[in-house]
């Protein structure tokens, strides 16, 4: 009984008005969709119609055998490859019945994945050694592949493995870039001089010129950092110093030469008798400089970050970077990820220390006029 309910109930109003009609249902014009269900369904389905149903009327049973299947969409053989993150790849596929048919009579014995690495090739070219083969579930239309390496370009290939070595191809995915698992080296930053005199919101200030396209910027932070991490060389005093700078080639300065103190015959303006030829001037002169520490990286994205003993928020896509300040001293930042159901946990150190072996430095505020 509950059977033939959920038969009636899959036909729409207008047919189950005809079943009705057939089945000599009176008033079916006038009743609802569940009412016509319920009064079909008290008829008996192998009378043709009650007392006074029209002749030649069909039983229930016989015009349900009439009724066409519900159309299916025809199934089209197609595999996608979507990577994840930089470690794992999610592949989805479908297989048409003839497309499967096909392959089982040509001896197919295991469905398999297929990853190859195309990285910088064309025309379907896979570098050699790379290919990854992943026997799957036959009855599988989904599932996860590790990456061998990140940021690099992958295509997965569906089919049948064949006895004797053979390969049956059924689908081929279009080719995508698996994201690199740490952030980019390349330094994109571009420079616009400026200049602290003019106010910028005040009338006739110059405006800033745009910034240009200088390939010599883009080793700036490279040189910077190169610069910070040579060892300070320690001279010698006195006359060892002047034989040290003479050795190294800084005896001469623009043709001029040091004298047996160390300074310019014509440093400043002045000369050895220390009278210059240029007037004294007046100047409060200041600099200031310090530096930040960006710790910076990405995890699972419903993992839990720890450094420390402070949680870290993540990004949408699992990235996290915290900027802080770098003093002198010795900084440590335990860093840890907690998978969401607390069974894996990775972690890592990073320490840090910062020494300033001189300081002549001073804000505006506290700048003095000096004479020079």
């Amino acid at each position: 009984m509950s059977q033939a309910l959920s038969s009636l109930a899959r036909l729409t109003l207008r047919q189950l008005r005809q079943l009705a009609s057939d089945l000599g249902v009176s008033l079916y014009s006038r009743k609802s969709k569940d009412e016509l269900v319920e009064a079909i369904s008290t008829r008996n389905p192998n009378a043709p119609a009650a007392a006074g149903a029209p002749e030649g009327a069909q039983s229930l049973r016989t015009i349900e055998a009439d009724l066409l299947p519900a159309p299916r969409p025809t199934a089209e053989t197609r595999v996608v490859f979507l990577p994840r993150d930089p470690q794992w790849a999610f592949v989805f596929w479908e297989i048409s019945e003839p497309d499967r048919q096909k392959a089982l009579r040509s001896g197919a014995t295991q469905l398999c994945l297929r990853l190859a690495d195309v990285t910088g090739l064309e025309g379907g070219a896979t570098h050699p050694h790379t290919l990854q083969e992943v026997p799957v579930d036959a009855h599988a239309t989904e599932w996860y592949l590790p990456v061998p390496l990140s940021d690099r370009d992958y295509r997965v290939e569906l089919g049948y493995r064949q006895p004797a070595g053979g390969w049956f191809c059924l689908a081929t995915s279009s080719v995508a870039r698996v994201p690199a698992l740490h952030p980019s080296e390349q330094i994109l930053d571009q420079f616009v001089p400026f200049t602290l005199e003019a106010n910028p919101g005040s009338a006739g200030s110059t405006p800033l010129p745009s910034p240009v396209d200088d390939a010599g910027y883009n080793n700036l932070h490279e040189r910077l950092y190169q610069t910070a991490t040579v060892r300070w060389k320690r001279f010698g005093r006195g006359s060892e110093a002047f034989h040290e700078l003479e050795e190294e080639g800084v005896g001469t300065v623009g043709g001029v030469g040091l004298n047996p103190s160390g300074i310019g015959l014509w440093a400043s303006g002045r000369n050895e008798s220390g009278a210059g030829g240029v007037a004294p001037r007046q100047r409060a002169f200041w600099l200031v400089a310090d530096a930040e520490l960006i710790v910076y990286g990405a995890t699972d994205p419903s993992a839990r970050l720890l450094i420390g003993e402070e949680e870290v928020p993540l990004s949408s896509d699992g990235t996290f970077r915290i900027q802080v300040p770098f003093r002198d001293g010795q900084q440590v930042y335990p860093i840890q990820a907690i998978a969401a159901d607390g069974e894996q946990k990775r972690n890592i150190t990073l320490s840090f220390e910062r020494t300033t072996p001189e300081d002549n430095s001073n804000p505006s505020s506290q700048a003095v006029a000096e004479w020079f």
